[in-house]
């Protein structure tokens, strides 16, 4: 998995051969078919294993805070996690809901439990009173993750092509509170 996670956060999924990733392990191939089904299946278990982490987390925030408050906290968590793992940033933000080989567009379970469990946090915030009732708790979820993805997808691209970084961690957890703030 640790080979797998290198090899597609630094040249993508389709550039990635089974062979490469069998070489960097030390394995072989058939080695790496027989736990992982393949490319996909290794891909697959690599999200599921990260996400896992990061929704363990996630479940344990309080339930006494309100869901502005949990909201908050969960992206904190989020930049955190892909701050300190650039390779796991890459992959999530780069592969994790890209169409593949079907041309089906192929998401992790460990990426269907976060995403649930963001619209349950936003659906207590809808019952609390500090997220407003008129926004359907799927499409709120979706935006503020779209707004959180975009804004450490744009730090990730502008590093890579040499561009420097062109905000901090704590500007993108300013503009996010000023979104959720508004909400």
């Amino acid at each position: 998995m640790t080979a797998g996670k290198t090899l597609f956060a630094r040249n993508g999924y389709e550039q990635t051969s089974t062979a490469a990733i069998a070489r960097d392990a030390g394995t072989s191939e058939s080695q790496l078919v027989r736990y992982f089904e393949g490319k996909a299946g290794l891909l697959d278990a690599i999200f599921n294993e990260s996400w896992k982490s990061i929704n363990e987390k996630v479940e344990q925030i309080e339930s006494n805070s309100s869901g502005r408050e949990a909201v908050l906290e969960i992206l904190s968590l989020l930049i955190e996690g892909l701050a300190t793992d650039q390779e796991l940033a890459r992959l999530f933000l780069f592969e994790e809901r890209r169409m593949r080989g079907s041309q089906d567009v192929v998401i992790s379970n460990g990426f269907s439990r976060f995403a649930h469990l963001l619209r349950q946090v936003i659906q207590r915030g809808q019952k609390d009173g500090t997220f407003r009732h008129e926004f359907d708790e799927a499409a709120l979820a979706s935006a503020l993750m779209g707004a959180a993805e975009g804004m450490i997808r744009e730090r990730i691209t502008a590093e890579r092509a040499g561009r420097g970084t062109p905000f901090s961690e704590s500007e993108i957890r300013n503009v996010f509170t000023a979104m959720v703030e508004a909400l």
